[in-house]
């Protein structure tokens, strides 16, 4: 059995079409829907999901007050200790034996954590490219093209450095030994999967790519407005946490290992007619496109730093100028009072010189003689 969770707070019409995917979608494996409402503010949604649990399509799960996406799965995924889950946002949509394929992925090595399909909006795990813009690609729809993909890579995986959670199945051994997502620094979402990822690659587990499954990810629905401030803080947390995540996604990004997967479907698409080959082709060129795009901004910012860092040279050498006058001037001012020291160092020891002569003189007994002489003519003089 396997437990399909899905959070949902916002997105009525998203959560509706997720969930009657979800229902519509005939599998061999077993499976349970357990829905977590983190405190809906909607209330079409909330009795929505009430029709669903009172004739026993999902099971849910209400928090009393919202308490974040991440406590959300956590609920979902301690509700049954003993399955297998998949983590699907109520902004997804699947299509035919999807969790079959994502289950057989998982179970093909035992040393394998996550199991991540491909996806329209996967970062990563995207396809037809990392910032395709649209929603389902080509003509298809989404269950010819999640056909397209079972046949043209049927049983293929790869490796990655993390899932995603659009959709992502989590062996239950590795939630034992690994824990629960960190709750406490990723409550709102974001980031909670990459690290859970890189925790458990720490100890020895695998992120695999099925690369026979797609499913349709909107993107951000429930997050929409601090979408910006939640990623940014999450970039920041994975980065004192993780310092190797960041360097491990941009080398596999530039190695682009799902290069031939994605090939391989774009061959089976092209079977499909002269229609959908046009698709393909217009995706690649838009891919090439932005690919050109992000040179011209590399460049430019390149060229941006280069003339900052001529200009910095510029004020460097300046300031190194005037630190030098001003070295110069502090130098000329200690060897002044060097030379005052110097002065001042000779005249007291002139100074004791002469009042040692004077007290050599004090002791002569003609100094006393003439001393008592003047001290003499002195009373008299006083007297007289």
């Amino acid at each position: 059995m396997i437990d399909v969770i899905v959070p949902v707070f916002g997105g009525e019409e998203q959560t509706r079409r997720c969930l009657e995917s979800v229902r519509a979608a005939a599998q061999r494996t077993p499976f349970e829907v357990i829905v977590v409402d983190d405190a809906t503010p909607r209330p079409a949604i909330a009795r929505y999901l009430d029709e669903l649990a009172g004739a026993g399509h999902v099971t849910l799960l209400r928090n009393e007050t919202n308490r974040g996406f991440v406590h959300s799965v956590n609920r979902g995924m301690a509700l049954h200790t003993d399955r297998d889950v998949v983590l699907l946002n109520s902004d997804t949509e699947v299509a035919n034996d999807w969790l079959d394929r994502m289950v057989a992925a998982a179970q093909s090595a035992e040393d394998i954590a996550t199991v991540t399909p491909f996806s329209n909006n996967a970062t990563i795990c995207s396809y037809p490219y990392e910032g395709w813009p649209g929603g389902v690609p080509g003509t298809l729809g989404l269950a010819a093209l999640d056909r397209a993909a079972a046949q043209a890579n049927a049983g293929r995986r790869a490796d990655i450095p993390t899932a995603i959670g659009s959709c992502m199945l989590v062996r239950r051994a590795c939630l034992a030994r690994i824990g629960a997502f960190d709750a406490e620094r990723f409550g709102r979402g974001y980031g909670e999967e990459n690290d859970f990822c890189m925790r458990a690659a720490a100890a020895g587990w695998r992120h695999v790519l099925a690369a026979d499954v797609f499913v349709f990810h909107e993107g951000a629905a429930s997050f929409r407005e601090e979408r910006a401030a939640l990623v940014e803080r999450a970039t920041a947390t994975l980065r004192e946490l993780h310092p190797g995540y960041q360097p491990a996604v941009h080398a596999f990004i530039a190695a682009d290992p799902l290069s031939g997967l994605r090939t391989a479907l774009d061959r089976a698409r092209l079977a499909h007619g002269n229609e959908e080959a046009q698709a393909v082709l217009a995706e690649r060129q838009a891919e090439h496109d932005l690919i050109q795009e992000k040179l011209q901004a590399v460049n430019m910012e390149r060229e941006a730093l280069r003339a900052g860092l001529a200009e910095a040279t510029v004020i460097v050498a300046e300031r190194n100028r005037a630190l030098a006058e001003r070295a110069g001037a502090l130098a000329e001012r200690d060897a002044e009072i060097a030379r005052l020291h110097v002065g001042l160092d000779r005249a007291e020891k002139l100074a004791f010189e002469r009042l040692d002569e004077l007290e050599r003189i004090h002791r002569m007994p003609l100094w006393r003689y003439y001393r008592r002489l003047f001290q003499r003519d002195g009373k008299a003089t006083k007297n007289g």
